[in-house]
């Protein structure tokens, strides 16, 4: 990957909403250094003004925050944006980072963080809302190819034969990289309402897509598990 696709796309401007200081002058000085234009708020009803009068392209919410919990500032803005949001939680219960999913977050990351990962995940869900991604008709990184009209698959320049399930499920997750999409979310898209629970389904088609993919269950490159939350779609740049 060269330097030059690690900045920033446009200088996007990021919010970010936590009331540590150490946590907001970390962060800000390290989206500055990529390029980003950044605001900065203390607590849950700062970061809404300023979001509602600044606008932003990406926001990162602290869940512990003084006046108000994370997850009714984030239910509240989704009620009129639609931005990405990745959360910032020291919250380990997977019960609460599906509610976070399923209350409208993009993503989480689990303090402490790791910057470049962190960073990673920005430049994902800004990539995908300028429609540099899979977001396209097709996405194509040089090994991988996903046609998304035509419903082809080729690796390496090889065809891949895929199953219906399995194309649906690359597709959900290819079509929204970076973002963690949530078993039951799958399960219901994949199966109807009526499966939400049965996540043995959503664990056999995914040995079976990465089989296909010629992926290490260990070590996989593109489809990623989030034990007990969900799947994510890992997007590479072109070759």
């Amino acid at each position: 990957m060269s330097r030059d696709n690690q900045k920033a796309p446009d200088g996007a401007r990021i919010l970010l909403i936590d009331d540590e200081p150490q946590i907001r002058k970390f962060v800000d000085i390290s989206l500055r250094a990529q390029g980003y234009r950044t605001s900065l708020a203390a607590s849950g009803v700062e970061g809404l003004s300023a979001l509602a009068t600044q606008g932003a392209d990406l926001v990162v919410l602290d869940l512990g925050l003084p006046d108000m919990d994370g997850l009714d500032v984030l239910k509240e803005l989704r009620q009129w944006s639609a931005v990405p949001v990745i959360v910032l939680t020291v919250r380990s219960d997977e019960t609460q980072k599906v509610a976070l999913l399923d209350a409208g977050a993009n993503d989480y990351v689990t303090k402490p963080f790791g910057i470049e990962e962190f960073m990673a995940r920005i430049r994902a869900f800004l990539r995908n809302a300028s429609g540099n991604a899979a977001a396209d008709s097709i996405y194509d990184d040089g090994t991988l190819r996903i046609d998304f009209f035509n419903h082809q698959v080729h690796l390496g320049g090889e065809r891949v034969s895929l199953t219906r399930k399995e194309f649906t499920l690359l597709a959900l997750l290819a079509a929204q990289p970076g973002r963690l999409l949530t078993q039951s979310y799958l399960l219901r898209q994949m199966w109807g309402p009526s499966h939400d629970q049965d996540a043995h389904y959503l664990r056999i088609l995914v040995g079976k897509l990465r089989s296909k993919l010629k992926e290490d269950a260990a070590t996989p490159q593109y489809v990623i598990t989030e034990p007990g939350v969900g799947l994510r779609f890992l997007a590479k740049d072109p070759h």
